[in-house]
């Protein structure tokens, strides 16, 4: 039986930044941001909009009545959860009106987890092959203002149906996950913002890459060639590129060029938004799909990293059509408003965050579907429009 990734849909917020204007007003030159960093505009997040709301935008851009009724099972992967509790995936479940018949749970290994939750959700599909996983990977990458990780900043929402006979993406049986207990980046429950050793953490991506790559290799035999591309994790895009790079170093052939030119296709929609922690590889994974020519039948490579530290590679083989079951993002990235600097700053102070008291958001000029609306006797508030 064929178990794979039937739809995938992405959502992020209305309101972006450009980091040249940026990088400008933090007295920085501009081509450490676009070129050092790989990035030119970022996501910016109002206060009416958080994972639930970007998660459950996602979900309602893939789902159909038709397809509702097959979902058992609604899978959220965060490193962003709203409650120590309950879990982000019950409210979202609520928002799409999905039936109460439904299993619901949240999952986090800080960028990871939405590898383990496809994972997890291939092995529901295979015990009960009549059954939908709805998983979505939704989180706000927050390092706080003028800080050394403000660039890397992001926010959106990726949802997947994880179902037999899928339409996108089938996935091959042979997984490699290697984990660490290692500290390169991390947030205690006290803090808003990640703490961060970046250039560690680059160094470790690196080493888990190569790994579960080299892992997979011993464990299939498969070579280079046998990849019509690799996707990464891309909390920023060149990270991707040094994770590419660490496994080619000066390898300049066909098959070295054709990864380094599809590296660059998935590298183009993250470019546009930022961090999207758990979402980044598969925002990756749908800029690969859209801006490129690959073929039915190519395999994939897809490399999971988390901090702390947590590494997956596992492939997919492309299924005839897949360009039919995803949303156009480039198309929906046009239409957002630029914010400057003195608005972003503000936007990003005005979260809800630890706030204990109540508050009440204006939502009316909010154009996403959901919105949060505030806070309530220590409850969150949230509307569909």
């Amino acid at each position: 039986m064929r178990i794979g990734i039937d739809r995938m849909a992405f959502a992020t917020t209305n309101d972006y930044l450009d980091l040249v204007e940026l990088a400008k007003e933090r007295g920085v030159d501009p081509n450490k941001f676009t070129i050092g960093i790989g990035q030119d505009l970022q996501a910016v997040v109002p206060p009416t909009q958080d994972i639930v709301t970007l998660g459950a935008t996602a979900a309602k851009k893939l789902l159909t009545p038709e397809l509702e009724k097959n979902i058992s099972t609604v899978i959220v992967a965060t490193e962003s959860g709203i409650d120590n509790s309950k879990a982000s995936a019950i409210y979202i479940k609520h928002l799409l009106g999905l039936s109460d018949f439904t299993r619901t749970v949240e999952m986090k290994e800080a960028c990871y987890s939405a590898t383990a939750a496809i994972q997890f959700a291939k092995g529901v599909v295979a015990l009960n092959p009549q059954e939908t996983v709805l998983v979505i990977a939704a989180d706000i990458a927050r390092y706080g203002l003028n800080t050394p990780g403000e660039v890397t900043q992001g926010a959106g929402a990726v949802a997947m149906l994880i179902s037999r006979n899928p339409h996108i993406l089938t996935l091959e049986d042979t997984t490699d996950a290697y984990s660490k207990d290692i500290m390169d980046f991390w947030r205690p429950l006290y803090a808003t913002e990640a703490l961060v050793d970046g250039k560690y953490s680059t160094n470790v991506y690196i080493e888990f890459f190569l790994q579960t790559f080299t892992r997979y290799q011993q464990l299939t035999g498969r070579e280079l060639a046998d990849f019509a591309a690799l996707t990464f994790h891309m909390p920023f895009t060149k990270m991707g590129k040094k994770g590419l790079e660490g496994l080619l170093k000066d390898r300049n052939d066909e098959v070295a060029q054709r990864l380094r030119t599809q590296l660059t296709a998935s590298q183009l929609f993250s470019r546009q938004v930022g961090n999207l922690y758990t979402g980044s590889l598969y925002l990756s994974l749908m800029s690969l799909l859209q801006n490129s020519d690959l073929r039915a039948g190519s395999r994939i490579g897809l490399f999971s990293y988390g901090s702390g530290a947590e590494g997956e590679f596992y492939t997919g083989i492309l299924e005839d059509g897949y360009e039919h079951y995803m949303n156009n993002i480039q198309e929906e990235l046009k239409h957002r408003h630029q914010v400057s600097v003195a608005e972003y700053e503000k936007l990003f102070s005005s979260q809800l965050g630890m706030n204990d008291r109540d508050i009440e958001f204006d939502v009316t000029n909010d154009p996403l579907p959901f919105v949060l609306k505030g806070q309530k006797d220590h409850q969150r508030i949230y509307e569909a429009k």
